[in-house]
């Protein structure tokens, strides 16, 4: 670091899918095709509309559609089809590795906080080889926009999260980490970003470095 740099975050908490990776394709693509097994459509307007939600809620809209199943064994299938996508080729986010591997390089905490499941968000983690704690959908009670998923991942890691940097993507996560009291990034990826009090926006991941992050979590807008 260099003697002008302002002081670190306590930690960086990250959302995962759309944020750090290209997933959403996915998740669309599985939605229609489990929608279609069953006789009905689905659009891509109506999977932008699930971004961002627990996976419980989008089990329960794709059933109110038509998928004649078990909520367990919806977000399952979901899980699986989106994991197998993200095996065969890791669709980072333009940015996101090389940001990653300079806030290691800072030693800056990292927590990866996303709605998906365990089966989907450990072996992302374990490939990225850079968190010090994950927080799933359904490690939790209350999933995002409740602030329980980012509160958690603070605890975990022994920081308060007032001094912590959440990147977020979707309008649910950025309400989750917003209501955490966790200084709030929001990159705007498939869903605009609308402005609200304390949110930083920013167009991609190129807009943030190490630096820009430290100004963050001091209260320091980088773009309103």
């Amino acid at each position: 670091m260099l003697p002008s740099t302002p002081a670190l975050p306590a930690a960086v908490l990250w959302d995962m899918d759309g944020t750090l990776i290209n997933t959403e394709p996915l998740w669309i693509a599985a939605e229609t095709e489990l929608v279609a097994s069953h006789g009905g459509v689905w659009t891509h307007e109506d999977g932008l509309g699930l971004v961002g939600n627990p996976m419980t809620v989008s089990a329960r809209t794709l059933r109110d559609r038509g998928v004649d199943l078990p909520l367990p064994e919806i977000v399952d299938y979901l899980n699986q089809r989106v994991a197998a996508g993200v095996a065969a080729s890791t669709p980072w986010q333009p940015g996101a590795r090389e940001l990653l591997d300079s806030l290691v390089a800072a030693g800056v905490p990292m927590a990866l906080v996303t709605s998906s499941y365990r089966m989907l968000s450990e072996p992302f983690a374990a490939a990225a080889g850079c968190f010090d704690v994950i927080v799933s959908g359904d490690t939790v009670t209350r999933a995002k926009p409740d602030p329980e998923p980012y509160l958690t991942a603070a605890e975990l890691l022994g920081v308060p999260i007032e001094r912590c940097v959440a990147v977020e993507d979707s309008r649910a996560g950025i309400t989750s980490a917003l209501a955490s009291g966790a200084r709030t990034v929001g990159v705007e990826v498939f869903q605009p970003v609308e402005p609200r009090p304390g949110l930083v926006r920013v167009p991609d991941l190129g807009a943030l470095t190490v630096e820009a992050l430290c100004r963050i979590a001091l209260g320091e807008a980088v773009r309103s």
